[in-house]
């Protein structure tokens, strides 16, 4: 594959010619298809229906998935101009159709509107998909006002209004969105374990917390997921004992924003306009221009070793984290289905581990300019 040139232009050139092949029935088929008609190679082992799939969890916590999910937050919330309603329930379906079985949305996405939308669209594979959802953010008739609420009472609450948004009986993983240094996480899993036992919550999960608070959490009620910021130019919880410890207790890990909310794509650069009313990334200090003309050059690393795989920097940011563990489940979203073709076709190539460690030192070799996020949305991070 070395003698491959796939830039992310013109990985979108192949899309018309993957179209047709991906008619075809099973899904197994069309996986293949679109693999032999990008690489040549349409032999390469996938498990049933034509996709990999990986255990979050252990024990009774644990939980099979595809090994890619799928963010819906992008589709209707932050990230600028939105599809149609009907074009987002597409984009959900073609996803359901290549095989992807675990879907994530929030009740302060919209707010309240993505948990809509993913409810519609992924009504007609009730018990064949998992919907994942997270409460903590508190929602006043329908509008976010930046506190935290995980009280017993609250989280019981929004439980009962997820389930009718998402149409399901059940919430198969309920995270637990941002901490709340009011309530002890000990309380919140307690309120969860009793809702499992309801049959309301079949599992739970943690997002962007500490070691500390996790081995807390999962010693009154066991955790099937934590699922904080992670990739090649964010790797902190490699370095706090996240991973570590989610490896100890058997703990699910999901990476979200694996893209870096798309900068790792190649397609933003210092002349990217957002639009302010819906998209948050123009509050953000590492998406202001001086940051991203000077992280460019990490981009620049990702495109390099991917021009001599025949790879996307999409393909190789998402590579990169699914070789790191095979309990890590990465949840790009995207509104396009070129861009869903694209990031699906990570999970099939196999490069080895010295070539990644040699890409981790040339990124880690370029600083990274600007923060994740301002000073008012760090202080929601409980690490």
């Amino acid at each position: 594959m070395g003698g491959k040139v796939l830039s992310r232009r013109g990985f979108l050139k192949t899309t018309a010619a993957i179209a047709a092949v991906l008619s075809i029935d099973p899904v197994v088929s069309k996986v293949s298809a679109a693999e032999s008609a990008l690489t040549g190679n349409g032999n390469r082992p996938f498990r049933r229906d034509g996709m990999q799939y990986r255990t979050l969890g252990s024990g009774k916590a644990a939980m099979e998935v595809s090994a890619l999910g799928f963010g819906c937050m992008g589709l209707n919330y932050n990230r600028s101009q939105s599809p149609d309603k009907k074009e987002c329930i597409r984009i959900i379906h073609e996803a359901v159709d290549k095989g992807v079985t675990l879907f994530d949305t929030a009740i302060i996405y919209g707010p309240l509107r993505n948990e809509l939308l993913a409810g519609e669209a992924l009504a007609p594979y009730k018990g064949k998909v998992n919907v994942t959802t997270k409460f903590g953010h508190e929602v006043i008739d329908g509008v976010g006002t930046g506190r935290q609420d995980s009280s017993r009472e609250t989280v019981r609450r929004y439980c009962h209004e997820s389930l009718k948004r998402l149409r399901i009986d059940s919430i198969p993983l309920f995270y637990q969105h941002r901490f709340d240094r009011n309530t002890p996480i000990e309380e919140v899993a307690e309120t969860i374990s009793e809702l499992m036992k309801e049959g309301k919550v079949q599992r739970w999960g943690l997002c962007e917390v500490s070691a500390d608070t996790i081995r807390k959490a999962h010693a009154i009620c066991p955790l099937t997921a934590i699922q904080s910021e992670y990739h090649l130019m964010h790797r902190l919880v490699e370095e706090n004992g996240v991973l570590d410890t989610c490896r100890e207790l058997g703990i699910g890990f999901v990476p979200y924003s694996p893209l870096n909310r798309g900068f790792l794509g190649g397609c933003i650069n210092e002349y990217t306009r957002f639009d302010t009313a819906n998209d948050n990334r123009h509050t953000l200090p590492r998406f202001q221009p001086e940051a991203i003309r000077a992280n460019t050059r990490i981009i620049n690393e990702l495109q390099q070793f991917g021009r001599e795989r025949g790879m996307t920097s999409s393909q190789v940011a998402l590579g990169w984290l699914l070789h790191k563990a095979p309990w890590i489940v990465p949840i790009p979203g995207t509104t396009k289905e070129s861009h869903l073709i694209e990031n699906l076709h990570a999970l099939t190539f196999d490069i080895p581990e010295d070539d990644w460690l040699m890409l981790e030192s040339s990124v880690a070799a370029i600083p990274v300019v600007g923060d994740r996020y301002n000073a008012e949305q760090q202080k929601q991070v409980g690490l």
